[in-house]
């Protein structure tokens, strides 16, 4: 009997996989039918219709819980051979975003929302290792105000401001205006370094570099939109852009998607993963050669996969440079690799999880000593190289999570990391704090599990969890809020230059932008469902978003995987799978202080003025009632002279 692709979801819930002779068995059967003519059996199609997603149901690997759940203890030392991977991976763990995936469910809120500053937050905001104290303090005492502050300059030109001490409290708080839309998923968007292009990656295997020095397109207006003039690039039809395009990098084929893409410290060179055992490094540059350099993480000699010439069955999801851009970083299926580029060779290869490394990135950008790695097996493991020839077990485990982590970024202090988990938190972490192996190998032996049994993240659904964390949690502050549904949620550290890096900000399954500020507390979300068409300006008035008249819930349904803030300016990119036309929509969010409230400069320098003029009547009038004693006049006068001092 023919094989049906609608059945094999199923199949791998209950037997753990496919094996190669059905899938081939399924493949041959429609051949033959379509060959005679003839419909199988609980077939609709033929293999002439077979698309891309049905190949990879067909190709999928044995899990549909990517969130495998850890049967035994496992100890990590001496272990440094290949496993049998064939049986194990070609999983699509990251991207089901199904056709017919169903609209976010309402869920309801299993965690309190913070509605007041966390004592271990404000000790760290006052520690004097994210940012500047001072602008902090003053910002707690209500004595901040950023046109004030700019409008007084004039008259108080020595000493000058500190870039944060002008930009700290400028966050991106608006909704967005549409800048760019793609055909295709984009699974990374980032600025460089110098905030100087944003690329991405898609699914379709291609990379975009957009330069943001060069002046924006004009507004298109809604006739030409309407019209179908929407201005595609003569690069790549499937692109429409406002933002100019420097390059499209056309990728090598891997599995599904490139899952992972990260630039050199110079900003010169990029590299990508596509889960395949190789990442590719081209140039950026426009002028730069097009030729795309293998970095082979797979063991010499090894045996090849039958499957299109991939090679060895584990596949790479994540890739980073070290901080001199000579080594790379990469983590996959339970393991991870360290590539020297000046010697070209793999110098480290540590089986190092118990499930796919989703994430990994290097602790600081002093030295290519400490690895981090974050895993579906919930546990972020911290490694550091100098010990690794005498043993291969890691220097410490943060320990936390009770769901599978998605995503690791350090600060680059060697200290600080913030995670993002499928419980639907972020973490951030103190690796001074870590647990020990020999703490984690007590851990290990205790077999309860503290997550969701069944729980497959790919689904727009987060049941109600019986633990908000775990018993030996060891993170310093967790952030909820956002949704780490559908596909591998990123998290990151603001800029340090602009804000001290004192915020917190993800994407969310549901469409929003959530920015916290380091104490724990929401300082903005932003809705992707309201974003601004392309029509409108990203830097004028932001008016009420149009109403979508006829449109249900399933379609304006946006994923938003990742964002990047600009590290000068109060600027945010976001790309958000649009779900009712499918593709990704790149959105420009940016600071409106005056003018998201229609407020021009001249308005805050008349305000300014009105304050002054009333402001001896004011302080008269604080010191009568101080005088009489009434009741509260103390503590509710000196608030309001505080924001007159500044």
């Amino acid at each position: 009997m023919a094989h049906n692709p609608s059945d094999d979801h199923s199949a791998r819930d209950s037997a753990g996989g496919s094996r190669l002779e059905d899938i081939l068995n399924a493949l041959f059967s429609l051949h033959q039918a379509e060959r005679s003519g003839e419909q199988v059996a609980g077939e609709s199609g033929t293999i002439s219709e077979l698309t891309l997603r049905d190949m990879a149901r067909l190709l999928g690997g044995t899990r549909v819980t990517t969130n495998t759940r850890p049967s035994h203890q496992h100890t990590m030392e001496g272990e440094d051979e290949e496993e049998d991977d064939d049986d194990e991976y070609v999983d699509i763990d990251d991207d089901e975003d199904d056709d017919h995936v169903p609209p976010p469910r309402r869920m309801r809120p299993f965690f309190s929302p913070v509605t007041e500053p966390k004592k271990e937050g404000v000790e760290l905001l006052a520690s004097g290792e994210f940012g500047r104290v001072g602008v902090k303090s003053r910002v707690r005492r209500k004595r901040f105000n950023v046109a004030r502050t700019i409008l007084s300059q004039g008259n108080h030109p020595v000493p000058s401001l500190n870039r944060e001490e002008l930009s700290s409290k400028m966050v991106p708080n608006t909704n967005g205006t549409t800048v760019a839309t793609y055909d295709a998923n984009m699974y990374t968007a980032q600025f460089s370094d110098d905030s100087s292009f944003f690329y991405t990656c898609a699914q379709d295997f291609k990379l975009h570099i957009f330069d943001m020095r060069a002046p924006s397109t004009p507004e298109p207006s809604p006739e030409s939109i309407r019209s179908g003039h929407d201005r595609r690039s003569r690069h790549d039809s499937s692109l429409v852009t406002r933002m100019p395009l420097r390059k499209v990098i056309q990728g090598h084929p891997g599995r599904w998607t490139i899952t992972d893409a990260n630039l050199s410290p110079d900003n010169e060179r990029m590299i990508y993963s596509s889960i395949t055992p190789t990442v590719y490094m081209t140039t950026t540059s426009p002028e730069g050669s097009p030729r795309q350099i293998p970095i082979p993480f797979a063991d010499p000699h090894s045996r090849a996969s039958p499957f299109f010439g991939l090679g060895d069955s584990f596949g790479i999801w994540s890739c980073r440079f070290s901080a001199d851009g000579n080594e790379v970083v990469a983590g996959g299926s339970g393991k991870i690799f360290v590539y020297d580029l000046l010697a070209n060779k793999r110098t480290v290869k540590i089986s190092a999880h118990s499930d796919d490394v989703n994430s990994c990135c290097w602790a600081d950008t002093a030295s290519g000593n400490i690895l981090v790695s974050a895993s579906d097996d919930t546990y972020i493991k911290v490694w550091d190289r100098r010990s690794l020839g005498a043993s291969r077990r890691p220097s410490g485990v943060l320990v936390g999570h009770t769901e599978g982590i998605t995503y690791v970024s350090a600060k680059g202090d060697g200290r600080y990391i913030i995670s993002n988990g499928k419980d639907q938190a972020a973490r951030l972490w103190d690796l001074r704090k870590m647990r020990s192996s020999a703490e984690f190998d007590e851990i290990q032996r205790d077999r309860n599990y503290y997550g969701i049994p069944e729980f497959d993240y790919r689904y727009p659904y987060y049941p109600e969890p019986a633990y908000t964390a775990h018993p030996k949690d060891c993170s310093v502050m967790t952030y909820r809020g956002h949704s780490v549904l559908r596909t591998l949620i990123r998290c990151h550290f603001s800029p340090a230059e602009t804000t001290g890096q004192q915020y917190i900000y993800s994407g969310s399954a549901d469409g929003k932008i959530h920015i916290w500020s380091l104490d724990g507390t929401i300082v903005h979300v932003l809705d992707r469902s309201k974003t601004l068409p392309a029509s409108f300006s990203p830097s004028g008035i932001e008016p009420e978003p149009p109403r979508r008249r006829g449109l249900s819930d399933y379609d304006t349904y946006t994923c938003v995987r990742d964002v990047s803030w600009h590290t000068q300016e109060p600027v945010m990119l976001s790309a958000g799978w649009e779900h009712a036309r499918g593709g990704t929509v790149i959105a420009r969010h940016e600071f409106k202080g005056l003018s998201k409230t229609t407020r021009s400069l001249e308005d805050w320098v008349e305000k300014e003025h009105s304050e002054a003029a009333e402001f001896p009547l004011r302080r008269s009038s604080r010191l009568r009632s101080h005088a009489l004693h009434l009741p509260g006049s103390y503590f509710d006068t000196d608030e309001e002279e505080g924001d007159d001092e500044d």
